[in-house]
């Protein structure tokens, strides 16, 4: 059976639906700041076990963007939210 994913707008769906685009906990830099700031934000990302937040792209579905809250080695879905509600703004 095919691992499903709990979209908040369109229901459980396939996760071949979804693209993963990296951690919604990672801060971007400021529009001013340095390379090397933005080298960093851009190419230097830790890949941690267990638990953690990742903005996922419904890009075969509704196409919104959404925070998954997984577990990076059982692959346990503890959540899933609208980025926009989640960051309260816009995503």
């Amino acid at each position: 059976m095919a691992s499903l994913i709990p979209c908040p707008h369109c229901g459980m769906r396939p996760k071949e639906e979804f693209t993963i685009k990296g951690s919604a906990d990672v801060a971007r830099p400021a529009p001013e700041a340095g390379t090397q700031d933005w080298l960093d934000y851009v190419y230097l990302r830790e890949n941690p076990m267990g638990r953690l937040s990742e903005y996922w792209h419904h890009a075969s579905g509704c196409r919104r963007w959404l925070v998954v809250s997984r577990d990076s080695v059982s692959h346990d879905i503890y959540s899933v939210q609208d980025a926009a509600q989640a960051k309260g703004g816009g995503a």
